[in-house]
Protein backbone atom coordinates (compact mmCIF):
# COMPACT_ATOMS: atom_id res chain seq x y z
CA UNK A 1 0.00 0.00 0.00
CA UNK A 2 1.56 3.28 -1.10
CA UNK A 3 1.92 5.47 2.01
CA UNK A 4 2.92 9.11 2.30
CA UNK A 5 3.94 10.87 5.51
CA UNK A 6 2.82 14.50 5.64
CA UNK A 7 4.37 17.13 7.91
CA UNK A 8 2.71 20.56 8.14
CA UNK A 9 5.46 22.96 9.24
CA UNK A 10 4.83 26.53 10.38
CA UNK A 11 7.29 29.29 9.49
CA UNK A 12 10.09 29.11 12.05
CA UNK A 13 9.68 32.75 13.04
CA UNK A 14 6.10 32.04 14.08
CA UNK A 15 6.81 28.68 15.69
CA UNK A 16 6.70 27.76 19.36
CA UNK A 17 5.42 31.07 20.66
CA UNK A 18 3.79 29.30 23.60
CA UNK A 19 7.27 28.39 24.86
CA UNK A 20 7.65 31.99 25.97
CA UNK A 21 10.94 32.21 27.84
CA UNK A 22 11.27 28.43 28.00
CA UNK A 23 13.80 28.55 25.17
CA UNK A 24 15.34 31.67 23.73
CA UNK A 25 15.98 30.68 20.11
CA UNK A 26 12.67 29.21 19.06
CA UNK A 27 13.36 29.26 15.28
CA UNK A 28 16.52 27.19 15.73
CA UNK A 29 14.67 24.78 17.98
CA UNK A 30 11.91 24.34 15.40
CA UNK A 31 14.53 23.70 12.70
CA UNK A 32 16.41 21.15 14.81
CA UNK A 33 13.24 19.27 15.72
CA UNK A 34 12.12 19.09 12.09
CA UNK A 35 15.49 17.72 11.00
CA UNK A 36 15.32 14.99 13.65
CA UNK A 37 11.74 14.06 12.69
CA UNK A 38 12.66 13.84 9.01
CA UNK A 39 15.64 11.64 9.85
CA UNK A 40 13.50 9.29 11.97
CA UNK A 41 10.87 9.01 9.25
CA UNK A 42 13.61 8.29 6.74
CA UNK A 43 14.65 5.30 8.84
CA UNK A 44 11.10 3.99 9.08
CA UNK A 45 10.05 1.18 6.81
CA UNK A 46 6.73 1.36 5.03
CA UNK A 47 6.83 5.00 3.91
CA UNK A 48 6.99 5.61 0.18
CA UNK A 49 7.04 9.40 0.25
CA UNK A 50 7.65 12.30 2.64
CA UNK A 51 5.71 15.53 2.05
CA UNK A 52 6.45 18.76 3.91
CA UNK A 53 3.86 21.53 3.68
CA UNK A 54 5.43 24.86 4.56
CA UNK A 55 6.09 28.48 3.70
CA UNK A 56 9.43 28.41 5.55
CA UNK A 57 12.43 28.43 3.15
CA UNK A 58 14.73 26.74 5.67
CA UNK A 59 12.17 23.98 6.28
CA UNK A 60 11.76 23.49 2.54
CA UNK A 61 15.54 23.21 2.13
CA UNK A 62 15.78 20.68 4.97
CA UNK A 63 12.92 18.69 3.47
CA UNK A 64 14.52 18.54 0.03
CA UNK A 65 17.84 17.51 1.59
CA UNK A 66 16.00 14.63 3.26
CA UNK A 67 14.45 13.56 -0.04
CA UNK A 68 11.00 14.94 0.76
CA UNK A 69 8.55 16.60 -1.61
CA UNK A 70 7.76 20.20 -0.64
CA UNK A 71 4.29 21.70 -0.97
CA UNK A 72 4.22 25.47 -0.60
CA UNK A 73 1.72 26.81 1.94
CA UNK A 74 1.04 30.36 0.77
CA UNK A 75 -1.41 31.39 3.49
CA UNK A 76 -0.41 29.44 6.61
CA UNK A 77 -4.01 29.18 7.73
CA UNK A 78 -3.22 26.50 10.30
CA UNK A 79 -2.35 22.84 10.75
CA UNK A 80 -5.60 21.42 9.35
CA UNK A 81 -5.57 23.40 6.07
CA UNK A 82 -1.86 22.58 5.66
CA UNK A 83 -2.60 18.90 6.24
CA UNK A 84 -5.35 19.08 3.61
CA UNK A 85 -2.84 20.51 1.11
CA UNK A 86 -0.51 17.64 1.86
CA UNK A 87 -3.26 15.08 1.45
CA UNK A 88 -4.16 16.53 -1.95
CA UNK A 89 -0.51 16.26 -3.02
CA UNK A 90 -0.30 12.69 -1.72
CA UNK A 91 -3.43 11.69 -3.63
CA UNK A 92 -2.02 13.26 -6.79
CA UNK A 93 1.06 11.09 -6.30
CA UNK A 94 -0.98 7.91 -5.97
CA UNK A 95 -0.96 7.49 -2.20
CA UNK A 96 -3.45 5.00 -0.79
CA UNK A 97 -2.74 5.94 2.82
CA UNK A 98 -1.34 8.99 4.60
CA UNK A 99 0.35 9.50 7.96
CA UNK A 100 0.02 13.04 9.31
CA UNK A 101 2.95 13.72 11.62
CA UNK A 102 4.00 16.88 13.47
CA UNK A 103 7.44 18.34 12.89
CA UNK A 104 8.02 18.87 16.62
CA UNK A 105 8.30 15.29 17.93
CA UNK A 106 12.10 14.97 17.69
CA UNK A 107 12.30 11.87 19.91
CA UNK A 108 10.27 9.98 17.29
CA UNK A 109 11.24 6.31 17.23
CA UNK A 110 11.32 4.70 13.76
CA UNK A 111 10.24 1.38 15.30
CA UNK A 112 7.12 3.05 16.72
CA UNK A 113 6.30 4.40 13.27
CA UNK A 114 6.61 0.87 11.87
CA UNK A 115 4.20 -0.43 14.52
CA UNK A 116 1.77 2.35 13.71
CA UNK A 117 1.90 1.52 10.01
CA UNK A 118 1.07 -2.10 10.82
CA UNK A 119 -2.40 -1.05 12.03
CA UNK A 120 -5.26 -1.97 9.70
CA UNK A 121 -8.01 0.40 10.89
CA UNK A 122 -9.14 3.12 8.50
CA UNK A 123 -8.42 5.85 11.09
CA UNK A 124 -5.66 5.54 13.69
CA UNK A 125 -5.32 8.44 16.11
CA UNK A 126 -2.17 9.03 18.16
CA UNK A 127 -3.02 11.30 21.11
CA UNK A 128 -0.80 13.94 22.64
CA UNK A 129 0.63 13.28 26.09
CA UNK A 130 -2.41 14.93 27.69
CA UNK A 131 -4.82 12.52 25.97
CA UNK A 132 -6.96 15.24 24.40
CA UNK A 133 -5.22 16.46 21.25
CA UNK A 134 -4.03 14.58 18.17
CA UNK A 135 -0.34 14.22 17.43
CA UNK A 136 -0.62 11.91 14.44
CA UNK A 137 -3.30 10.53 12.15
CA UNK A 138 -3.07 7.46 9.92
CA UNK A 139 -5.82 7.64 7.28
CA UNK A 140 -6.82 4.87 4.88
CA UNK A 141 -7.85 6.01 2.32
CA UNK A 142 -6.36 9.51 2.60
CA UNK A 143 -9.74 11.21 2.26
CA UNK A 144 -11.60 9.11 4.83
CA UNK A 145 -11.97 12.27 6.95
CA UNK A 146 -10.94 15.91 6.88
CA UNK A 147 -8.28 16.62 9.53
CA UNK A 148 -9.54 18.85 12.35
CA UNK A 149 -6.59 19.54 14.63
CA UNK A 150 -6.66 21.81 17.66
CA UNK A 151 -7.87 21.55 21.26
CA UNK A 152 -10.04 18.48 21.82
CA UNK A 153 -9.17 17.02 18.43
CA UNK A 154 -8.85 13.42 19.61
CA UNK A 155 -12.56 13.21 20.36
CA UNK A 156 -13.35 15.23 17.23
CA UNK A 157 -11.36 12.92 14.95
CA UNK A 158 -12.95 9.85 16.55
CA UNK A 159 -16.41 11.32 15.97
CA UNK A 160 -15.56 12.13 12.34
CA UNK A 161 -14.38 8.55 11.82
CA UNK A 162 -17.59 7.14 13.29
CA UNK A 163 -19.67 9.49 11.14
CA UNK A 164 -17.85 8.14 8.09
CA UNK A 165 -18.56 4.56 9.24
CA UNK A 166 -14.81 4.01 9.38
CA UNK A 167 -13.00 1.70 11.76
CA UNK A 168 -11.05 3.72 14.32
CA UNK A 169 -8.30 3.02 16.85
CA UNK A 170 -6.65 5.26 19.42
CA UNK A 171 -3.01 4.20 19.59
CA UNK A 172 -0.73 5.65 22.28
CA UNK A 173 2.90 5.79 21.14
CA UNK A 174 5.28 7.32 23.70
CA UNK A 175 7.67 9.11 21.36
CA UNK A 176 4.89 10.44 19.13
CA UNK A 177 3.15 11.86 22.19
CA UNK A 178 6.10 14.16 22.87
CA UNK A 179 5.39 17.26 20.82
CA UNK A 180 6.75 20.57 22.09
CA UNK A 181 4.44 23.55 22.55
CA UNK A 182 4.90 24.64 26.17
CA UNK A 183 7.72 24.77 28.75
CA UNK A 184 6.23 21.66 30.38
CA UNK A 185 6.38 19.85 27.02
CA UNK A 186 10.01 20.85 26.64
CA UNK A 187 10.77 19.53 30.13
CA UNK A 188 9.08 16.22 29.22
CA UNK A 189 11.19 16.01 26.07
CA UNK A 190 14.38 16.63 28.04
CA UNK A 191 13.46 13.77 30.41
CA UNK A 192 12.75 11.44 27.50
CA UNK A 193 16.01 12.27 25.76
CA UNK A 194 17.91 11.63 28.99
CA UNK A 195 16.62 8.04 28.81
CA UNK A 196 17.36 7.67 25.07
CA UNK A 197 20.91 8.96 24.56
CA UNK A 198 21.09 8.22 20.82
CA UNK A 199 17.84 9.90 19.80
CA UNK A 200 17.24 13.38 18.33
CA UNK A 201 20.89 14.41 17.94
CA UNK A 202 20.17 17.86 16.52
CA UNK A 203 17.60 18.79 19.13
CA UNK A 204 19.71 17.31 21.91
CA UNK A 205 22.77 19.32 20.87
CA UNK A 206 20.77 22.53 20.84
CA UNK A 207 19.17 21.88 24.23
CA UNK A 208 22.42 20.87 25.88
CA UNK A 209 24.67 23.53 24.33
CA UNK A 210 22.48 26.24 22.82
CA UNK A 211 25.38 28.64 22.30
CA UNK A 212 27.53 26.09 20.47
CA UNK A 213 25.04 24.04 18.42
CA UNK A 214 25.35 24.54 14.68
CA UNK A 215 23.16 27.32 13.36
Amino acid sequence: MRTAAILPVKSFGRAKQRLGGGFADRPRLAAAMLADVLAALGRSGGLDELIVVTAEPAAAAAARAAGAHVVHDPVEAGQSPAAARGIAAALAGGAERVLLVPGDCPALDAAEVARLLARTESVVIVPDRHGQGTNALLLTPPGVLAPAFGPGSLARHAALARAAAASVKVCELPTLCLDVDTPDDLAALRRALAERPLDAPGTRALLEHPAHAAA
